[in-house]
């Protein structure tokens, strides 16, 4: 693999957002020009990075790796990395008990450091600010932030791209259809907290959210064929 010739990296988790992201990137560059990268960071189901594995095979991209970051145990705990720990939202402001602290400024780094290493300058992540569901990391403010600690950091120009940082979950199934890749997402991605691929349990917040967005969307696409 030719250093100049790989254009993006994309933080490829296996769910609904990544796969989008990862067919965005594929489309403008071309999947000779795209990597991913994977992070086992302790989550209490393994099977996101087979999904990951799946959707870089699926694209056909210029290289997938998968990272571990073993150390997050020592430093925090939660209900995605505890199976003891419930999965529930918070009264008030207070985040849900899913955050991980901390984790998209680590996966970001890495990412950076990686595509810097490949020569390349764009980075995709799945997070919305819009659907941001009380998770620090996932606001507009925090990756103008981000981005602007990595170029410093590395001397690099990089740049983080979030095409789903104002978008509800609705356009984003809009959007996958339109790219034609509405049935992979819908059938071959995880995004379910208790580890269940496609629909889901159909309970966890991650769920519910996917599903009503899938049922906004749905809804809206009947409409309009009976137009």
């Amino acid at each position: 693999m030719d250093r100049a010739d790989i254009k993006a990296v994309v933080v490829l988790s296996g769910g609904q957002d990544s796969a989008t992201c990862l067919a965005l990137a594929v489309r403008k560059y071309g999947a000779g020009h795209v990597a991913a990268i994977t992070f086992r960071y302790g989550q209490r189901h393994a099977l996101e990075t087979k999904f990951a594995r799946g959707l870089s095979r699926h694209f056909g991209i210029a290289s997938h790796k998968v990272v571990s970051l073993g150390f997050y145990r020592q430093l925090t705990t939660n209900a995605l990395m505890d199976p003891a720990q419930k999965i529930e939202r918070r009264k008030g402001s207070a985040c849900p008990t899913t955050v991980v602290e901390g984790r998209n400024a680590f996966f970001l780094l890495a990412a950076a450091v990686w595509a810097k290493s490949l020569g390349a300058k764009e980075i995709y992540t799945g997070v919305s600010e819009a659907d941001y569901s009380g998770y620090p990391d996932c606001r507009a403010a925090f990756i103008r932030a981000q981005q602007r600690m990595l170029r410093l950091a590395l001397e690099w120009p990089v740049r983080i791209v979030t095409p789903f940082i104002r978008m509800t979950k609705a356009e984003e199934w809009a959007l996958a259809d339109r790219l034609g890749i509405f049935e992979l997402v819908r059938d071959r991605t995880l995004t379910c907290y208790n580890g269940i691929p496609g629909a889901g349990c159909g309970k966890c917040p991650a769920c519910r959210l996917r599903n009503n967005g899938l049922k906004e969307y749905n809804a809206h696409r009947h409409e309009k064929h009976k137009v």
